[in-house]
This record gives structure tokens, C-alpha cells and sequence, in this order.
């Protein structure tokens, strides 16, 4: 069993990965074409993968376990690339996805150190993970003749988070490579300290378009291939427009990614949303009024009160799914209904089919006064 165990007080934040700003760097190159860029950068991430060796420290129940070195090969007869791990059976296991954005397709390369044994963050998720951040550049040999080196210099390390990084802010690769992986387990103790056992780790390659791209931040050149070896420790449901139902639940087409295609430079190919219901432009996740009939989803997924005499009790929300069992200890709720959808033929309610559509999504229904 792997753990890993330390003391924090958990807040959520929607960062940036690191604090400094883009305003920082005093000169911004003019925009790169997509394609071209991309090129290039994939060239430098797959010369950086087949070029050098990583080590990987397996330290149960220390803060190291899973943390990784990776250096230039200097014994290509004794040391393997992270390139030879391209498809393996076992762990370690380096995996490309296609990735569409920005009209083009990117090949994201990640590296699989540990999957994970508990549940995968969707790409609207908080995670709360440590990572060590490094930049790509080719640096030039020491002579006319010699061959360039593809180098990486550090510009940022967190070994104890504090906070889950709402992955709908970060960088576009974060939310592509976390729900790849899997939580820990995780044990409170009477001291105060978490202890985590399992959790995932791995280390992603990401070309400049899925990073900071033009802008650069910090420290961090533009135009910049990045690499994130990181552990991933827990997640955070999220609600991103506060309407009670979880954001990463608002995945209509059921590909496990929910996404806002309004930004024409990321999305130029778009024909529209497959999470937007009403076609409004605006995503299910972000958006009050799912199927736009002008009642709010919030109030669309309200439970009727119960009325006993004179008294009025609230009964709070439906659940997206119904619970298990119905709890004895709230008479006037039933736990096991979740958002119900209106069957107009019976004027009914039906509470359980997986694939009905919902009163929030139906704007024919008519809300109940």
C-alpha cells in the first residue's frame, strides 16, 4: 500500500496553476499559426521523450513516493527512453489522446505511473493534486556542428496542495489529463493528518496549445511545450452556475467531458454543442436555465413542499439520481426519486428510468403552481 500523509486545511480556489500573472512578461509575441506551432512543438516533445531516461521513486508511505527524475540518456545501452514505454502493457505506460482545438488535432502524450483505484475527475472537477512544472526549449550545441538538445528548466513545484484546482480554469491539458486517472483512498486521523493511499500519479507532455501559448506566464517563455509530473490525490464535485446539479452530471452526450465551445479561436469548427440543451450557446453546466423556458433549473428541480394544517414544510431538492434506499427518518421525502421527468400521457412522474429526460431539460413541461 501506498500512502502519503500530511497536514492541510482544504479550500478551494480557482486558480491559475501559479500566482504570477501573464502581465508579467514585458513583451508578448504576435499570434503563431496553430498548425505551425504544433509542429514544432511536437517535434521538441517527441525528441525530449525519446532522448531521455526517467526514474521513478517507490517509497510507500513517504511524501517522495511516486516523485520522478527524468534525465538526458547518457548510456543508451544500460538506460530506456520514456519513448520505450509508448503502449506497455504494464505500468509504466506512456498513452497519446488526440485532442481537437484551435481547428487542429493535438497529440497529447501522458505518462501513466499509477492509474488510481477510486474515482475519476471529469474535466469540470477540482482536483486536489502536487506537481512539479517544467518548461521545453532546444537549446543550441556548443558548436556549429553539434546537435541541438531539447532541455527543460523547473518553474514550479507543489509538493503540499492546499487547495483543489477547479480544472475548468486551468490550462486546457489539465483538463484533458486528470480524468485519465484515478483518486486515492484517503483515512483522517484524530491528529489532524490525511493520510493517502493509492492515488494517481503520472506525467503529462503538453504542446504549447494546450498550455499558455502566446501569452507565456511568469516565468514561463511563450510558445512553450510544457511537462507536469503530478499525484492526484483527491477531487471536488463542482457547480459551476449553482443550479444543484453537478457540473460534471451535465454531460448530455455522455463522453465524459462537458465544454464551453462559445470561444470561436479554440472552437472554429464547432456546429454546436452537444451539452447545450436549448442551443442558446451557453453549456448546461453554466447555464440557470438549462432548456430555456424561462424557469430557472434550480426551481424546476425543487421538491413539492408538504403542507400539514397550517404548516408549510420545504422539502429541498430532487438529487440528479435517486438514492438506494428511502432514509425512515424523513417521512416527508422519498430519497430513492431523483429529478423526475413528466409523462404528459399519463400525467405522471417518472423517477427512475436512466434515459428519460428530465423536467429541467423538457421545455414542453409545464411547471406546476
Amino acid at each position: 500500500m501506498n500512502k502519503f500523509k500530511y497536514y492541510f486545511i482544504l479550500t478551494f480556489a480557482t486558480l491559475a496553476i501559479f500566482s504570477c500573472s501573464k502581465s508579467d512578461s514585458a513583451y508578448v509575441e504576435p499570434l503563431r499559426d496553430f498548425q505551425e506551432q504544433y509542429n514544432t512543438d511536437i517535434a521538441v516533445i517527441e525528441d525530449y521523450l525519446k532522448n531521455n531516461t526517467i526514474t521513478i521513486t517507490e517509497a510507500a508511505g513517504k511524501t517522495e513516493d511516486q516523485d520522478v527524475k527524468i534525465e538526458l540518456i547518457t548510456k543508451p545501452t544500460e538506460q530506456k527512453s520514456i519513448w520505450f514505454y509508448l503502449n506497455s502493457p504494464t505500468f509504466p505506460t506512456l498513452k497519446v489522446k488526440n485532442v481537437e482545438l484551435h481547428g487542429i488535432t493535438y497529440k497529447l502524450y501522458y505518462l501513466v505511473l499509477r492509474e488510481g483505484v477510486g474515482e475519476s475527475p471529469s474535466n469540470v472537477d477540482g482536483v486536489l493534486s502536487s506537481y512539479n512544472g517544467t518548461y521545453l526549449f532546444r537549446k543550441a550545441g556548443a558548436t556549429a556542428t553539434d546537435p541541438t538538445v531539447v532541455t527543460a528548466t523547473q518553474f514550479e513545484q507543489i509538493v503540499f496542495p492546499q487547495t483543489f484546482y477547479d480544472l475548468y480554469q486551468m490550462i486546457k491539458g489539465w483538463g484533458e489529463v486528470f480524468p485519465e486517472f484515478k483518486v486515492g483512498t484517503s483515512t483522517g486521523g484524530s491528529n489532524g493528518a490525511i493520510v493517502y493511499n493509492d492515488f494517481g500519479a503520472g506525467v503529462m507532455f503538453l504542446p504549447s496549445g494546450l498550455g499558455y501559448y502566446a501569452g507565456g506566464s511568469g516565468s514561463i517563455p511563450s510558445y512553450s511545450p510544457l511537462v507536469f509530473s503530478f499525484k492526484l490525490y483527491a477531487l471536488q464535485r463542482l457547480d459551476h452556475d449553482g443550479d444543484g446539479i453537478f457540473s460534471y452530471l451535465e454531460d448530455k452526450n455522455g463522453d465524459g467531458y462537458v465544454r464551453d465551445m462559445r470561444n470561436t479561436t479554440e472552437y472554429p469548427k464547432q456546429l454546436g454543442n452537444p451539452d447545450d440543451t436549448d442551443k442558446d450557446g451557453i453549456p448546461d453546466f453554466l447555464d440557470v436555465d438549462d432548456d430555456g423556458d424561462g424557469y430557472t433549473t434550480k426551481v424546476e428541480t425543487k421538491r413539492p413542499d408538504t403542507v400539514i394544517g397550517d404548516k408549510v414544510i420545504s422539502n429541498g431538492y430532487y438529487p440528479f439520481n435517486g438514492a438506494a434506499e428511502d432514509d425512515p427518518s424523513t417521512p416527508n421525502i422519498d430519497e430513492t426519486q431523483g429529478i423526475p421527468a413528466y409523462i404528459p400521457a399519463t400525467k405522471a412522474f417518472d423517477y427512475t428510468s436512466p434515459s428519460r429526460v428530465r423536467v429541467h431539460l423538457d421545455n414542453t413541461y409545464p411547471l406546476k403552481k
